[in-house]
């Protein structure tokens, strides 16, 4: 099994959960961004909690089965509220 590295990068309370602009979060070759979501909430329970999460590849909005290619950047963007 080939293994690839991806940056994620995070905003909001997605910065706070991670404790940090972004970390490297290293994926089975073939892995989607469902499986990365996955891993990122065993090492951060904290995103279990949130209602809804919007994910982008490279600056592109992306549904959870799209594929994950070494390098790509993972971009977590939770809701924004105010008034």
């Amino acid at each position: 099994m080939t293994e690839i590295q991806i940056k994620v990068v995070a905003f909001g309370i997605a910065r706070d959960i991670i404790g940090g602009r972004g970390v490297d979060l290293n994926l089975a070759s073939g892995s989607t961004v469902a499986q990365a979501m996955n891993l990122l909430k065993d090492r951060y329970p904290a995103f279990e909690q949130l209602a809804s999460l919007q994910l982008a590849i490279n600056e592109e909005y992306v549904p959870s089965d799209r594929e994950i290619l070494a390098g790509d950047e993972l971009v977590l963007i939770p809701p924004v509220s105010g008034g």
